[in-house]
C-alpha cells in the first residue's frame, strides 16, 4: 500500500531528513585518510542524539550500527570497521534517523583525500543521475520515468546500473512502497500523486551491474571489484518541480573546509 503524506507529514520528514543531512556534514567534516569507519559511526550516532532523534538503521531488521559505510567496490550496507582510510578512496556513506515519529533517509559519496580521474567521473556520473531522476518526480509521471532518467544517464557513460537494490518510498516506515528502481522504462509503474515521498539512489558501478552479498549478510559489493557510487535524497512529488526534502549543501560546505576531502561535485542541492 502507498501512503500518500500530507503537508504537515512532508514538513515533519524534511524536518528528520535535513538533520540525516547536517549528521552527514558532520561526518564530513572528519573524512581523512587514517580515520576508521567505526570512528565516524560514533560521531554520527552522537550527533544524531544530541539532536534529540534515533538512528534509522541501527536495529532495522538487526543492523548493528548508525552508519552504511560503503569503500570502494562496496555498493551499500557496509559495516563500519576498523580498517583505516586510505588517500584515494571513495566512501559512500549511507544515513538514516527517526525524529517526530518520521524517518529521512540520504547518502552521499565521498572523496578520500585525492582520488583519481576516473573515479571522479564516476561520482559526478552518479550525482547526475540523480539529479535527472529528481526531475523526473513530479506529479502525473510514472516511476519509470525516474528510473529511465537514471538508467540512460549511466549506461551512455559506460557504467553498470544496480538492479537488485532499489529505491523506496519512506514515512512512518523507513522502507515503504512503492519501490523505485534505477532501471526501467518510461510510462511504466506507479503514476505519480501529490503526497508522495520517496528516496531516489542511483548506484551507480564502474564495471558490472552484478553485485555479491558479503557473509555477514549485509554487505553488497560489486562482482568484479570494480568502484561503485551512491548519492541518495528523500525527495516530495510535485507539481511541475520535486521537492527536495534532503539538502547537500551542509555536505559540501564541511568538505569546503576540509583538505582532506576533496568536494567532487555539487550545486547546494
Amino acid at each position: 500500500m502507498v501512503f500518500y503524506k500530507t503537508k504537515e507529514e512532508v514538513e515533519l520528514i524534511r524536518e528528520s531528513s535535513l538533520l540525516v543531512s547536517k549528521t552527514l556534514a558532520e561526518v564530513a567534516r572528519h573524512i581523512r585518510p587514517g580515520i576508521t569507519t567505526r570512528q565516524l559511526d560514533k560521531i554520527a550516532e552522537e550527533y544524531i542524539r544530541d539532536n534529540q532523534a534515533i538512528p534509522g538503521f541501527k536495529g532495522y531488521h538487526g543492523f548493528p550500527y548508525t552508519l552504511c559505510v560503503s569503500p570502494n567496490e562496496v555498493i551499500v550496507h557496509g559495516f563500519p570497521s576498523n580498517k583505516e582510510l586510505r588517500e584515494g578512496d571513495i566512501l559512500s556513506i549511507d544515513c538514516g534517523v527517526l525524529k517526530n515519529g518520521f524517518y529521512g533517509d540520504s547518502a552521499y559519496t565521498f572523496a578520500v583525500g585525492d582520488i583519481s580521474m576516473p573515479l571522479r567521473k564516476l561520482l559526478v556520473t552518479t550525482y547526475t543521475c540523480l539529479s535527472l531522476a529528481i526531475d523526473k518526480a513530479i506529479v502525473g509521471n510514472c516511476i519509470g520515468d525516474v528510473s529511465d532518467a537514471v538508467q540512460k544517464h549511466a549506461e551512455k557513460a559506460g557504467y553498470g546500473v544496480v538492479r537488485e537494490l532499489v529505491g523506496h518510498g519512506l514515512g512512518r516506515n523507513l522502507h515503504e512502497a512503492p519501490e523505485v528502481p534505477n532501471f526501467g522504462y518510461k510510462g511504466k509503474g506507479l503514476r505519480m500523486q501529490d503526497g508522495l515521498v520517496i528516496a531516489i539512489e542511483p548506484m551507480i558501478n564502474m564495471g558490472t551491474r552484478h553485485v555479491v552479498q558479503e557473509r555477514d549478510g549485509w554487505t553488497i559489493r560489486t562482482s568484479d571489484r570494480k568502484a561503485s557510487a551512491h548519492f541518495e535524497h528523500t525527495v516530495a512529488v510535485g507539481k511541475g518541480k520535486a521537492d527536495i526534502l534532503s539538502s547537500f549543501e551542509f555536505i559540501e560546505q564541511a568538505l569546503q573546509s576540509n583538505p582532506n576531502s576533496k568536494l567532487i561535485v555539487g550545486q547546494g542541492k
